[in-house]
Order: structure tokens, then sequence, then C-alpha cells
């Protein structure tokens, strides 16, 4: 079967941008009524909104990334975990060729047939029905279902609702029609194509990743060029982490992250030409690149810099944790932080503020959690002082701009699976 890959004419990122702002909003909302997602929010609105009859109901968490920032598009290692919040959705068969969809957070339903080439209008939508055609295409039977769903992952926090809402129908696909013939890794490919074919982002496969193939309990650190995974027991004795949400999200002009992108690969081809062996920053070391400072830009040299640094943290961080040593771990976060504010540019005043807060107050370690320019840090925290990190990063938070973060406790969970 041939899939359509071309976007809806009507498709701009404008829309996209004031649909997902709603979806915040709107989810928001829903959490304060309910506190924390449960099986019980997502069947009640299925049968509302469906014939009365009940379905499967399956679920895939979003994602925290311990470190390993912008690494994936230069070969290196990414070291996510699965966390407690997710999507949820539940589907029947319905014996036609036609999805009918139900985003209880946007209370918004839409209906769209599985042989249209070009898809439903509505972004959300298109999440649904990028999956649908991509099992599709590996040869998966999908008839058309019903479906509502919800979720309790905060937008814009870099946690990665929308990798968990693909993994979520595509885990769901592949047991109701595909006999569960597609194994995990291949699931998480089945978003991704669906976020660069039917959405426009070219994003990378960690988020994707970690929601299929999430382990209770343990962090996964990836090989972003072999595709190698390896678990790490997350067990720490006397800690905890801490996500703490500015709820900024600043507009810039531009793409500042394809510009990194094509500095870091500018750099790659320098250090190339005296060392063959060089293909991505991956390969590269701090010696080969002072060996080319003369060749390439002040600002090129810094983002080169982060990356070959960054990709050494996160090796370094998988050891101390197989030691046990939390206090180095926090360390490298620290570090990671200042390069992503100083080195590689992608921090704001609000993150900045918030990682300095956990400094002075003997947090173990903090940093930018995500691409930057707003969302979150992580911050590893020891557990005498939880409850008066927690107080004083808010209370010193709102004083400075005027409202108080998010904070979100992290539990590291299981993967896409389903629930009934």
């Amino acid at each position: 079967m041939k899939v359509g890959t071309r976007k809806p004419k009507t498709f701009n990122f404008q829309l996209w941008n004031a649909e997902a702002q709603n979806f915040q909003l709107s989810t928001f909302n829903f959490q304060l009524k309910r506190m924390k997602l449960t099986i019980e929010d997502v069947r009640s609105r299925f049968i509302k909104h469906f014939d009365g009859s009940t379905g499967n109901v399956y679920a895939s968490p979003g994602r925290i990334n311990l470190i390993g920032e912008h690494t994936d598009y230069n070969n290196g290692y990414v070291f996510p975990g699965a966390v407690e919040q997710g999507m949820i959705a539940e589907l029947k068969a319905n014996g036609t060729r036609n999805v009918r969809a139900y985003s209880i957070d946007l209370k918004d339903k839409v209906e769209f047939s599985l042989d249209d080439e070009k898809g439903p209008n509505a972004t959300w939508a298109r999440y649904i029905y990028g999956v649908c055609r991509e099992m599709m295409a590996l040869g998966v039977p999908v008839q058309g279902f019903n479906t509502a769903f919800a979720g309790d992952v905060p937008l814009g926090a870099g946690m990665s609702s929308s990798a968990a809402l693909e993994s979520t129908f595509a885990f769901a696909l592949n047991d109701m029609f595909g006999d569960n013939k597609i194994d995990r890794m291949e699931l998480a490919k089945v978003g991704q194509r669906t976020e660069h074919k039917y959405i426009g982002c070219n994003c990378g496969i960690m988020d994707q990743a970690i929601s299929c193939l999430g382990k209770a309990g343990h962090l996964m650190r990836m090989d972003c060029r072999s595709g190698e995974i390896a678990y790490f027991p997350w067990e720490p004795k006397g800690y905890k982490l801490m996500l703490v949400n500015s709820c900024v999200k600043h507009e810039l002009a531009g793409s500042p992250y394809n510009e990194r992108r094509l500095q870091c690969e500018h750099v790659a081809e320098v250090i190339k030409k005296h060392h063959p062996e060089v293909d991505t920053l991956r390969d590269a070391n701090m010696e080969m690149l002072d060996e080319v400072k003369g060749e390439i830009s002040e600002v090129e040299y810094k983002r080169a810099r982060y990356v070959i640094g960054e990709i050494d943290r996160v090796l370094a961080v998988c050891d101390a944790l197989e030691k046990g040593d939390y206090e180095l771990v926090g360390q490298k976060m620290y570090e990671t932080h200042y390069g992503l504010s100083k080195e590689y540019e992608v921090s704001c005043e609000e993150l900045d503020f918030l990682n300095d807060v956990a400094k002075e107050e003997g947090v173990t370690g903090s940093r930018i959690m995500g691409g930057g320019f707003g969302g979150c840090t992580i911050n590893l925290v020891a557990e005498e002082m939880y409850d008066h990190f927690k107080e004083v990063v808010q209370q010193r938070f709102q004083e400075k701009y005027g409202k108080k973060p998010i904070v979100i406790d992290v539990v590291i969970g299981p993967g896409a699976r389903r629930l009934l």
C-alpha cells in the first residue's frame, strides 16, 4: 500500500502553535480537576461519545532525559527515562474504514478515512492518522476504530507529549490488528516517521524510543549512531528527581536548532580533513577540535566544544550510576547546564535563574532539560531538602517573574503497554 506523505495545504506552524497552546491550557485545566489521569477519566468519555460499549485501553509515557542534550543529531548518546505521566487511550474496532477520534483534553472530535491520502487538518488528529498510515505501510491490516484519549504530560516541559501519543496508538494498533508482530523499536520509528511526514517536525528517535522501550526503575542509554540500547537501574538512595517547569517558551526568529546542527556538521567536516575517520562530532575529541580552532568561527568552536563534552558526560554519568556516585552525577548535570547556557546558547534568563537557585540551595545537580529557550530544569535533590527546595524555588521564581513554576515529581515508569 502506498502511503501519502504530502502535508495538507492548510497546515501551517502558526495554526499548530495556536492549537498547541489551546491543548496546553485544556490539559492543565483537566489536570487540576482530576490531579492524576486514570483509566476511568478516559473510559467514561469513551462510553459517552460513542455507542456505550467499551474497548481496549492502552498507555504510553512521557519522558525525562537525565543528561545528553543536542547529542542525538551528532550521533552521540542520550540517557532518558520513561515517567508516570503520559497518554491513555481507549480503542474499539467499529467495522468501517473510518477512525472516529475524540480528544478529551481539547473536547474535539474528528473523523477521517484510513484510505484518505490527505488526512485530517486538525494537528492532533494528524498524529493518529500518521500512525495509522505508517502501520498500514508495514503490513498491519488496520481497520476503522473509535477512540478517546487524554494526557497528563505538560506541554512545553520537554517531556514529549507527542511521542507519548504516537507510541500509544502504534502499540495499540499493533496489538489490535497486527498480532504484535512489529517490534518496539519499529513502533518507535513509526512515531518518528509520523512527525517527519505528517506533522513537519524533523525530530530524532529518542522520545519515541523511550516511550516504547522504557522500563520501570531504569534509565535507558541509547547510542544514536548504532541504535544500541542499554538499561541502567535508577534506584537513588537518598535522592529524588524534580522537574521545575518555568512555563516559559520563548519565540525565536528563524530556526536556532537547524542552525546549530549545521554548525556542528561544518566543524565535523573541517576536522575530517585532518582526521578522515571523523564523520560526526561523535568521532572527535577536544584535541582534534583545538587543532582546527583557527579554521572555524568562535561560535562554531563553542558549539562543538559543548557537544563533544556532553557526549563524554553521558558516559561519565553512566559509570557514576554503576558506582552509586550521585554527587558526580549532579556535578555533570551542572556542567551540562553551563555548556547549554554559555556554549550552545540555548538557555534563557528564567532557566538560568532556576539553575542558580538550585546551586545556591545546595541541590546536588540541576540543568536545562530539552531543547532549551524555555521549559524545565531537571534537578537531582537530596531527599531531606526536597520539600525545602520546592518551597524556595517556587517562592523566589514568583517574586522575580510574578508566577509560580510548576514542580513535577519524577517517578521512572514503564513504556507502552495495554492496561485493559
